[in-house]
């Protein structure tokens, strides 16, 4: 089969690779139809790792994709051959002790695609997963929407986590597809009044399409002063998209006393310092987000239903043979990017 991997930093090339073996027991056969390129997938493009899992090339990456089911294996039940399947990229046990939990995202011997030491990526032309990560999609959805099941899927289980009601301020520094899908998800559970902040011009654009109250870019604006003289109580939670450690300090600032810090995106630093007394003094809640939690199916029925309005954030299609310049564009935040999709054939 064909496949597209990271072969040295900053390099993808197609490679030759062995087709996967027949599906057993509730595994399914899939033909990979569409991938997103994941901020993710550009630390491990950049620099060759997140934290301490590194890249032992030649490594295929991509974890966001939709596909349709070629074969079944004997014990699948809810999936068929044909079936166009949204897909979860992580695969949990389901036995350990964070599985019985109902904390799948946090399994012990969970193997998630396009993370070295755990699973090959997506980026291949056949792959092989368990039933229990696929999810079919309805005729009239696209292979885009699916493919943004996903991201949103992270957005929806940080809003839940955060507690968003009607009556919440919400800041979300950082307006890549994650950011601007935490503001989707939050204006969908009815956050009552949303700040977003960006170093991307048109990024902040397109949150102010999508809802935002406000939007700035730092640097240019006076962030912490502009947000707290519309909101002089300080903000009820503040979602950390960028994993900078900048962003982080100020969502301090930005926070009411009791407020939650959300934090999503994911430094490249293995260790940060923030300013401890504050945090403190108001008693600042952390959350760190792992992931998704079963949000994959709500996220599908939220998209058919047109409750959730996303498809603003695919910018950009390739084919297999454009691979590298896909990268490339997302890893320069060139050409008003968000969300680059890769089609296979």
């Amino acid at each position: 089969m064909k496949a597209l991997a990271l072969t040295r930093l900053r390099k993808v090339e197609g490679l030759e690779m062995p087709d996967p073996p027949a599906p057993r027991g509730r595994e399914v056969l899939l033909k990979m139809e569409r991938v997103g390129v994941c901020g993710s997938d550009i630390h491990y493009f950049e620099d060759g790792c997140i934290g301490p899992r590194a890249v032992q090339f030649p490594f295929i990456l991509g974890h966001e994709c939709a596909a349709t089911v070629l074969q079944a294996g004997p014990e699948a039940g809810r999936i068929q051959a044909g079936d166009r399947v949204a897909v979860d990229p992580a695969i949990s046990c389901h036995q350990c002790d964070q599985c019985r939990a109902g904390r799948e995202n946090t399994c012990r011997r969970l193997s998630f695609l396009g993370c070295p030491g755990e699973a090959p990526g997506c980026l291949s032309e056949f792959l092989v997963m368990p039933e229990a990560c696929l999810y079919p999609i309805p005729p009239a959805m696209t292979l885009d929407q699916a493919v943004l099941c996903e991201p949103l899927s992270i957005a929806l289980y940080a809003v839940r986590q955060a507690g968003i009601s009607p009556a919440s301020t919400v800041g979300i520094l950082g307006a890549g597809p994650i950011g601007l899908s935490v503001l989707l998800c939050a204006r969908h559970r009815g956050a009552r009044r949303l700040f977003v902040t960006d170093l991307i011009e048109h990024r902040t654009g397109l949150a102010a399409q999508a809802g935002a109250a406000w939007v700035g870019i730092p640097g240019r604006e006076e962030v912490a002063p502009d947000i707290l003289a519309r909101e002089p109580e300080g903000l009820d939670v503040v979602f950390e998209c960028a994993g900078q450690p900048e962003a982080m300090e100020q969502a301090i600032d930005l926070l009411k006393p009791g407020g939650r810090l959300m934090l999503i995106g994911i430094p490249r630093s293995d260790r940060i310092s923030l300013p401890i007394d504050l945090l403190r003094r108001k008693e600042i809640t952390l959350v760190n987000v792992r992931r998704q939690n079963r949000c994959v199916q709500e996220v599908v029925d939220l998209l058919a239903a047109g409750k959730i309005q996303a498809d603003f954030l695919v910018t950009h299609h390739f084919g297999c043979a454009q691979a590298q310049a896909a990268f490339e564009l997302v890893s320069g935040y060139a050409d008003g990017v968000v969300k680059a999709m890769i089609t296979f054939p």
